[in-house]
């Protein structure tokens, strides 16, 4: 029944070249297996036999890629796609697949021509200044020629390959009638979807064979690039661009996978990584609009530690709810919290009812501890003991360095701090961020009830962990009274002080921010609503800084809050602790922070008065209240020079 279910007449030619590809690359077996040769034969497709025995002696991942690439468009995609499993297959497996991005056969131009000439409106010498008939690479779906356009720009002309939408309907009609047969007769496939994965696979090719709708999606990267500028997307010369060819400028650089080049030429591999790994991460969690398919074929290294991203026909939408929901998966894994993570993963499933959770959280947790350490989640987890209560710090770097301490805002936790972290440790020190005590995954001690209730907790953890050498306290908001109130304590534990957007100065602005309760309410859609509302009522002075990565951080925070009232906030105990610090103190607040509004000009005639060893006072512009946030480079750079100075 399967050559049935699978023959119709529209596609047996194209089934018969499939299978012949099969067999003369050593899987005529399999075939047999099936039950497909002999149906074919009688249906009077002769099968070639003959030499098959030879292409078998490679080794099955060669043999497999020689069959994907004869195979056509729609395998050679396929193919691609695995390329990027090394969870499903070894590095020899890997290592074939990613030859599939090219090693795709190129056409003669003759075979170019009457298409390109339609499409162009003559002949390619002719509409240019300059073509080359010799491509400059082919790939499984279109190949790339060079041109100079009349005007001089030096160009890149890409030219669909003519007939390849026709074959590409036809196997995936194939794929589907597999995948149909697979999902029914096959119950061990179920759960991997082949019919939703064959239905992404057909919408990402037919997106693909658009070459127009490619630089459409091009030129909307590029405005959601423009405030990064050594991120390069090509122009569009839509003059030339239609739906089976497309014109846009040429880009000189040094191609992703010729590493070895960027020492010779002077580019530095740390800041192209950081700044690659920022506009990944801001196209998928911030814009939501991403390119699908970043192998090294699409990348290219320029001068100034630029990077240009080319070929955008395959690109990944996110919507906002995805995108919070993978910012709370990331953090699951980063805070080792198993709980986290299954959540997200379950609500991913659909409800599944056969999903076993306890399983699910078991397996987060051995995944978790496999990649501590790694990049994901480097920093170390440490605990530390006082009064039957447990504080959970983070720390990056080395024992022997420079310690800072960066304490969080109310409402908060360590990840306040996600954006500065990595600045300090690359900056040359060592870097602990405790989650203060009724926050975060720390304990709430017994009778904890405001930030006088947390120094001895924080002091004694710093015994714990840095027995030797006073270190600098940095804190935000709510954390920079619970630094100040702990150097008052124990003077002895900092040398250096920074207060970021600290309250407790008794200047508070007339107008009280007024925030909204979301406990209460019944979905997660309206709790989210409130959480935007508070984040700009308080924290951020831009709606363009509410991203989803701070919607996310806030959200996952503020449902660990455990500290029951904080009314110190309001009063002026940051004032009337000052003149007992004996470290140096130095500020640095948003222009426009909300808790003190057009007072802030007093703050720092107050501090100035009442700090023993004033330091320095920075005011950074345009920005509110969460300032490491909202003004992450220009924060970055204050606080390593107060720091060193």
């Amino acid at each position: 029944m399967l050559i049935e279910t699978l023959g119709a007449a529209r596609d047996m030619g194209r089934l018969n070249q499939i299978q012949g590809v099969i067999i003369r690359h050593g899987f005529g077996d399999s075939v047999r297996r099936l039950g497909l040769a002999d149906r074919l034969e009688r249906a009077g497709h002769a099968l070639k036999w003959d030499h098959a025995a030879d292409l078998a002696r490679h080794e099955p991942p060669v043999q497999v890629r020689l069959a994907i690439e004869e195979l056509g468009p729609t395998f050679v995609k396929f193919g691609q796609i695995l390329a990027g499993r090394a969870d499903l297959f070894g590095p020899d497996w890997i290592a074939e697949f990613e030859k599939l991005h090219s090693r795709v056969p190129a056409l003669p131009l003759d075979q170019l021509r009457p298409q390109l000439r339609e499409d162009l409106g003559g002949e390619p010498e002719d509409v240019f200044a300059r073509f080359d008939v010799e491509p400059l690479a082919a790939a499984s779906i279109a190949q790339v020629h060079r041109a100079q356009l009349k005007d001089g720009t030096e160009g890149v002309v890409k030219i669909r390959r003519p007939g390849i939408s026709e074959t590409i309907a036809a196997d995936l009609r194939l794929l589907g009638r597999l995948a149909a047969i697979a999902e029914a007769e096959l119950p061990a496939l179920k759960p991997y979807r082949p019919q939703q994965l064959v239905h992404e696979l057909a919408r990402s090719l037919q997106r693909e064979l658009d070459l127009a709708s490619e630089c459409r999606s091009a030129e909307r990267i590029a405005a959601h690039m423009a405030g990064l500028p050594w991120i390069v997307v090509p122009k569009v010369h839509w003059d030339f661009t239609k739906e089976r060819v497309n014109v846009q400028d040429f880009v000189a650089g040094i191609p992703g996978h010729e590493l070895a080049r960027l020492d010779a030429e002077g580019l530095d591999r740390r800041q192209l990584a950081q700044r690659g790994a920022r506009a990944v991460l801001k196209q998928i969690v911030q814009d939501g609009l991403f390119h699908a398919d970043p192998h090294p074929g699409n990348v290219f290294y320029l001068p100034g530690n630029r990077i240009a991203f080319i070929d955008f026909g395959m690109v990944g939408r996110l919507s906002v709810r995805r995108r919070e929901e993978l910012l709370q998966l990331l953090l699951g894994l980063v805070e080792r919290n198993p709980q986290t993570v299954a959540d997200v993963l379950l609500d991913w499933t659909g409800d599944d009812p056969g999903a076993d959770l306890n399983r699910l959280e078991t397996e987060i947790e051995a995944f978790v501890e496999q990649y501590q350490g790694t990049p994901l989640a480097d920093a170390e987890r440490l605990e530390t003991r006082f009064q039957n209560a447990t504080t959970v710090w983070h720390a990056w770097g080395q024992a022997d360095q420079p310690t800072v301490v960066l304490l969080h805002g109310g409402s908060g936790s360590w990840t306040h701090w996600v954006r500065n972290i990595a600045p300090l440790r690359d900056a040359g020190w060592r870097v602990l961020v405790p989650d203060l005590p009724g926050f975060g995954d720390s304990d709430l001690p017994e009778g904890c009830t405001d930030t006088t209730d947390l120094p001895p907790h924080l002091h004694q953890g710093l015994l714990q962990l840095q027995p030797s050498g006073p270190v600098s306290l940095v804190g935000f908001s709510f954390g920079g009274m619970t630094a100040a109130l702990w150097l008052a304590a124990h003077p002895e534990d900092a040398q250096a002080l920074v207060l970021v957007g600290a309250p407790g100065m008794g200047l508070a602005q007339s107008q009280r921010t007024v925030l909204k309760g979301w406990r209460h309410l019944p979905t997660p859609e309206a709790q989210r609503e409130v959480h935007r509302h508070n984040l700009l009522a308080l924290m951020l002075q831009h709606e363009a800084s509410l991203d989803p990565l701070a919607l996310a951080l806030h959200a996952a925070s503020d449902q660990r809050d455990r500290m029951p009232r904080r009314r110190l906030s309001s009063t002026d105990i940051l004032a009337r602790t000052l003149p007992v610090v004996r470290a140096t103190v130095s500020a640095i607040y948003g222009e426009n922070d909300a808790l003190y509004g057009p007072r802030l000009p007093e703050v720092q005639m107050a501090m100035a008065q009442l700090a023993p060893c004033w330091g320095q006072w920075h005011t950074l512009s345009g920005v509110g209240h969460w300032v490491p946030y909202e003004a992450t480079d220009v924060f970055n750079a204050t606080l390593v020079q107060v720091l060193r100075a």
